[in-house]
This record gives structure tokens, C-alpha cells and sequence, in this order.
């Protein structure tokens, strides 16, 4: 999302094969959040009583940045791939959009790894603690995602397939703001799930709890761990970024790679919920609920016949 540029250095171009593979790639990660964290959210609404689930509010975060990430960030993408760029305001609203889904995603994931360390249930006056820091991740990506749009430092960037934020002269800025930003929305949730995450492993290891099992927070380490994976291209190319003082950019490889896989997460959140025994059977319920009501026959009048 941070990208450096160099003043008279042209903008790559996708050879066509390349070019309609992404979009392929990037229908299809679009296609899957959408109806994926859709399908989630409805289940997670309306059969929250078929499934154990006792720290709902950061699943809900969760899904919502997913859902919001496949309907604007990849779809944006996606029509740039078609179009050959993205143009003001929906530049900069693209760019803003991803900071806030990305901070809050790991966000969310952090606060449910929290919860389940210390077992904080999402009901009563806990509720409103958990509901707090959740919305606190949403605004605390919203505002270091406005920061670049404030001051004017948006850019349509080809590799990446979406608006990001270019540095043409000043160091010292990007350095100040990636700092910034990593610290608070990246590096301290991400320290604080390998904390909770390494402190569950091992109490786990010492006294396993079957009904933990039971609750929908025992995928948390398939999302933990499907998120570090699609997320590392990013961080390294971010830290790339810091590394170099010529103003040379990541390379363009690296670039796409890092959007194609943090997509590619919010389509694999939804197959990890379903992995849970109890929440995919209350959404194959649903689903034949649903069903069962259209293709029900209905009677709609008696004929008398003499025999």
C-alpha cells in the first residue's frame, strides 16, 4: 500500500496473458468473499443459536472487513485490471478503505485471541469493551488511511492493481508515517496475537478442555495462521521499502503478490468457519430451510371427482 516512485521511470505495462490471468485470479477472490462472508453473516445473525459461539463480536468485525474488503478493494482492482487505472475520488476512497479493513482484520483477530486467553465472553457490560476496541481498530485504520489522501500522496500503482501511496522526495515522511502506522495498526496486534496464541498452545499442552472445541474460536489458529501466510508479501515489501533510501520501489512481482494474497484471505476465512462441525451444520440448515420453503408444493385448491 506504501509505494515509493521515481520521477521519469514509466509505469510497467501487463503483457496481455498475465494481464487477463489476474483478472481471472482476481474474479474468482471476489466471487469467494462475497458470497463466502455473506453467507457467514447470515449465519452468524441468524443461527447464532444452532452454534457455540462465545465470542461473537470480533468474528462479526472479522467478517464485515472481508466482506467489505471483496465488495470495494477487489472489485476495484479488478475493474483497474480492465480499465487500465483508477481515477479521483475512488482513488483515494480505495486507499483509505484498505488501510481501515487491513487494521481492522488483524485487529479483530487480536481482540478474539485476547478474549479467548482470558475466556471474555461477548455478553453484558463486556460486550461494550469488546464492541469498543473493535470500532477503536475500524477508526484507527481510517484515520492513518486518510492521512496520505489529506496530503495528497495517492497514486494509481500498476503492479499493485489498486491506489497506493507514493513517495517522491521525503524519506523522512515515509519513514515517520510507516512507523507510525505498523506500530499501532500491524506490530502491536500482531504481538499480541503471538502472545495469546503461544500462551493458549501451551495451556492447551498442559490441560486440554475438550469443550473448547465445541466453540467456533476453535478455528483461531487456522485464521492466525492463514493470515500471517497471505499477509507476509505485504509486510515484506514494506519493509523493502524501508530499507532503501534511493526512492527505488519494491519490485513489481512482490507487489502483485502482496494484493493477490491478502484478497485470497478473505475468501479463505469463510472455509475456515465452515470447517467447525456446529456452524457448518447450522449453515447447511439454513441453506435447506431456505430451500425447502421455495420448493415446498403449496395446496391451492380441492377438486371433488366422482368415482
Amino acid at each position: 500500500m506504501l509505494r515509493f516512485t521515481v520521477v521519469g521511470v514509466e509505469e510497467p505495462k501487463w503483457p496481455e496473458t498475465k494481464k487477463w490471468l489476474l483478472v481471472v485470479v482476481l474474479g474468482q477472490e471476489m466471487v469467494m468473499g462475497v458470497l463466502g462472508n455473506s453467507l457467514v453473516l447470515l449465519v452468524k445473525v441468524m443461527c447464532r443459536g444452532q452454534f457455540c459461539c462465545h465470542y461473537w463480536l470480533p468474528f462479526i468485525s472479522l467478517t464485515l472487513s472481508d466482506l467489505g474488503c471483496s465488495l470495494l478493494i477487489i472489485s476495484g482492482s479488478l475493474l483497474a485490471m480492465l480499465t487500465g487505472g483508477q481515477r479521483s475520488p475512488w482513488c483515494e476512497v480505495v486507499s483509505l478503505l484498505k488501510f481501515a479493513f487491513i487494521s481492522s482484520s488483524i485487529g479483530s483477530i487480536a481482540i478474539l485471541c485476547v478474549q479467548q486467553l482470558i475466556g471474555l465472553v461477548s455478553t453484558g457490560s463486556t460486550c461494550f469493551v469488546v464492541m469498543t476496541a473493535c470500532l477503536g481498530c475500524w477508526v484507527t485504520g481510517v484515520v492513518f488511511g486518510s492521512v496520505p489522501v489529506i496530503y495528497a500522496w495517492i497514486r494509481y500503482d500498476p503492479a499493485e492493481m489498486l491506489c497506493a501511496v507514493f513517495w517522491e522526495n521525503s524519506y523522512s515522511d515515509m519513514l515517520i508515517y510507516i512507523l507510525c502506522a505498523f506500530s499501532i495498526c500491524i506490530f502491536l496486534p500482531f504481538i499480541l496475537i503471538l502472545f495469546c496464541s503461544l500462551q493458549s498452545a501451551f495451556r492447551c499442552c498442559l490441560n486440554f478442555n475438550s469443550d473448547d472445541e465445541e466453540d467456533l474460536s476453535a478455528v483461531t489458529p487456522l485464521l492466525v495462521s492463514t493470515y500471517i501466510l497471505c499477509y507476509t508479501p505485504f509486510v515484506v515489501s514494506e519493509l523493502i521499502l524501508l530499507g532503501k533510501m534511493d526512492l527505488s520501489p519494491a519490485p513489481d512481482w512482490l507487489r502483485t503478490l502482496s494484493s493477490v494474497m491478502s484478497y485470497l484471505n478473505c475468501g479463505l476465512n469463510p472455509l475456515i468457519y465452515f470447517s467447525h462441525y456446529e456452524f457448518r451444520e447450522a449453515g447447511l440448515a439454513l441453506l435447506w430451510t431456505s430451500r425447502k420453503s421455495w420448493s415446498d408444493p403449496v395446496l391451492t385448491a380441492i377438486t371433488k371427482r366422482d368415482l
